[in-house]
Order: C-alpha cells, then structure tokens, then sequence
C-alpha cells in the first residue's frame, strides 16, 4: 500500500485500540486507579519496569507493590522508613528481586525529596529528545547507591537498547490523549519528541508494513521507526503504537 493508505489504515487501527476498554487488559491499568500526579507517575513507573513477560503477571505482581504500597504510592515513597521495606522481601519478577526494589525505593525515595521527582528527573532542562530525557533519568537515578545488577533494569540508549518500557512510560506521561488512556501529566516533553516503544510485536507488524527494515530491535531500529512515524504524523508519532501493538497481539499480523 502507498503512504496515503498505509497512513489511513494505521489511523482506523489507532482509533480501535487507543480506547478505554483496553486499560484493564494492560500495565497503564495499574497507573489508572488513582487520580493524584504522584502517585499516578509512581504507579506508572513500577507497571513499566516490570512489563516483561505475561501481561496478566505483570499486571498481578505491578498491583502488589502498589498494595505493599497502602495504595499510596506517593505518601509511600516520601514518608517510609527502611523497616517499612521489610514487608516487601522475597518479591520478586523475572529477573526484578527484592534488593533491586530496595534500590529502587531509595532511588525514588532522593528523587520526590530531594530533586522534582519523577518529571523533573526525565523533563528538567526541557531535553530536545525522548533520548536525552532518558539518558537524564538514569544518571538522576543511579546517584543513589546501588548495586551493579540493578542498573540492568532500567534501559540504557547509549549501549543501544530499544528501553522500549522507558519510552511506554514516557507515552504513558506526556502524550496528550482524548481517548482518556495516555495521561499527558507533563509539559517539559511535547509528545511529538516522544519515541516509539518498540518490542517483538510492534517491531514484526513495522517490518511487514515497511516502516522498518533493521532486523534487531535495539535503539537504531527506534530512530528508523520514529523517522517512519513521524512522516505520518509528525506532532503525535507514538500513537501508532497502539495500532503496531494491536495488530501484533490482538491480531497476529
């Protein structure tokens, strides 16, 4: 199909899967059951950082440290104290154990006293790239100590990663979204620079539809794809995330 069809079709498929009654089957569910900022970005960020493996296992284990959590995630965040992280031990997800969440809670614990939080760590400075905000999340991440078998949970793009759950998150957080599933919370990304999430899904339907042509899904594919995207819609390109996933999983394009 030409561009004008290809663009027309991606369009219908955005409009029949960025919809409400998609949440409950997906990690932005778990961001959706508060309505405060923080505790939307925190919610957020955990669903991402475990979305790996088996959505309905993501979903389980991602409303388990929200519940660990008081489901106050925000409160949780600013206001424990390391014994309050004892109820926690033996979590675990995948490859995410309990002293990355230890990590983790510390990490988040400097960034909501200390610095802007989650927002200011990706946005302060206005980066001109969905890269940039994510090489400046890590560095404001890692300044509290860790061990190294952390860092490998939070996707780096100068080692070439696709960070494909970083950029969801990002989605998740500033796209600008009528439909009432992306938050659009913040302002110091414009939801044109955002990049694409790209996984095992996203990235066969891409090559089959010819907007990707590198066989690897690491962060030179990203840029290919974004470049794909963003000549069919330059100020809102990551939407066609939702029709490139749907496609792959609910369709088996």
């Amino acid at each position: 199909m030409n561009t004008t069809e290809l663009k027309a079709f991606l369009d219908e498929k955005v409009a029949q899967y960025n919809h409400p009654r998609f949440i409950e089957s997906d990690p932005i569910s778990i961001a959706h059951n508060f309505t405060k900022k923080e505790d939307i970005e925190i919610a957020g960020f955990f669903a991402a950082t475990l979305a790996w493996g088996q959505r309905v296992t993501i979903i389980k284990n991602a409303q388990r440290l929200v519940d660990f959590m008081d489901q106050a995630p925000h409160d949780f965040i600013l206001n424990h104290a390391p014994q309050d992280r004892q109820k926690m031990e033996g979590f675990v997800h995948r490859t995410f154990n309990f002293q990355d969440l230890l990590f983790f809670l510390e990490a988040l614990q400097n960034l909501y006293r200390h610095q802007k939080g989650l927002e200011g760590a990706f946005t302060d400075g206005k980066p001109a790239s969905a890269r940039e905000a994510l090489e400046q999340f890590r560095a404001k991440f890692f300044e509290t100590p860790h061990l190294a078998r952390s860092q490998k949970h939070v996707s780096n793009p100068a080692k070439n990663s696709s960070c494909k759950r970083l950029n969801m998150f990002l989605r998740w957080m500033v796209r600008q979204d009528t439909q009432g599933v992306d938050f659009g919370l913040w302002t110091g990304l414009k939801p044109a620079q955002l990049s694409c999430p790209l996984d095992v899904h996203s990235g066969n339907v891409a090559r089959k539809l010819g907007l990707l042509k590198r066989s690897y899904n690491d962060w030179k594919a990203v840029q290919e794809l974004d470049a794909s995207l963003r000549a069919l819609d330059p100020n809102d390109p990551v939407k066609y995330d939702f029709a490139l996933f749907g496609l792959g999983v609910f369709e088996r394009f």
